[in-house]
């Protein structure tokens, strides 16, 4: 039988999402977790790697169990889990799916949001970057305009990365400012490693006038991360949203 997990998790103590060893990750508590209470050896398998400190407001994976679990027993072993995995790890919901549904493979979007305060706030310290001085938040809106435009993502993967493509289906790309943060969306079918970092490192760069909407032209179609921005820090990285 395989299940679906919805889950979130404040990545702060953690080496991102996937399993390293002499690292502790989010995927080795939960497969201790749910291996020593099902009483089997347990696989999970997560919608996508995030990187180190980097949090999940909405996450998904899979695993799989000779056991079929009723209503009841989904209930107990998700109080169970709760009550046995790090605080800083919360299970949702379970449940039931196809034998061929994969929390990876059959996801079609996903949703990140970087968090950027200008204000220097302890109660930020852990999920939001701060960045002294005024930024242009039009200017950056520009911008995002401007990558919606391609698909070629090359310009903001992490160097030697496995990726089979670059290509991404952008769907959503925008800068708000909400009370005191200054909150980037954005979505796609699926994202390269350090991608979402790199775009924001380049958008500040652009927000405070280091770098032209002409310039991010040319950093894009160049396909060479050497020429985007910083990859910023992921402890104000946010993955909130996947869609199947």
């Amino acid at each position: 039988m395989r299940y679906f997990i919805k889950l979130s998790y404040k990545g702060t103590h953690y080496h991102g999402w996937q399993y390293q060893p002499n690292a502790s990750s989010v995927q080795e508590e939960l497969e201790k977790a749910f291996s020593l209470i099902l009483r089997e050896e347990i696989a999970i398998t997560g919608a996508g790697r995030t990187d180190t400190g980097v949090h999940a407001k909405n996450f998904i994976a899979h695993f799989e169990t000779v056991n079929s679990l009723d209503a009841n027993q989904i209930k107990e072993l998700i109080y169970k889990l709760n009550s046995y995995i790090s605080k800083d790890i919360a299970i949702h919901k379970i449940y039931q799916v196809d034998a061929k549904m994969h929390a990876r493979f059959d996801a079609k979007e996903r949703t990140y949001q970087y968090y950027i305060t200008t204000t220097k706030n302890p109660f930020f310290t852990e999920s939001a970057w701060y960045v002294h001085g005024k930024l242009d938040v039009a200017k950056m809106n520009l911008a995002c305009e401007i990558i919606k435009e391609y698909s070629d993502f090359g310009s903001f993967a992490k160097l030697h990365s496995d990726n089979k493509t670059n290509i991404c289906n952008l769907m959503e790309a925008h800068w708000e400012l909400q009370d005191e943060l200054l909150v980037f969306t954005i979505k796609a079918d699926r994202f390269l490693r350090n991608m979402v970092r790199a775009i924001v490192g380049t958008m500040v760069d652009i927000g405070q006038g280091k770098t032209s909407l002409a310039d991010l032209r040319k950093i894009v179609e160049s396909k060479d991360r050497n020429r985007a921005g910083r990859s910023v820090p992921g402890h104000a990285l946010f993955l909130v949203d996947i869609k199947y």
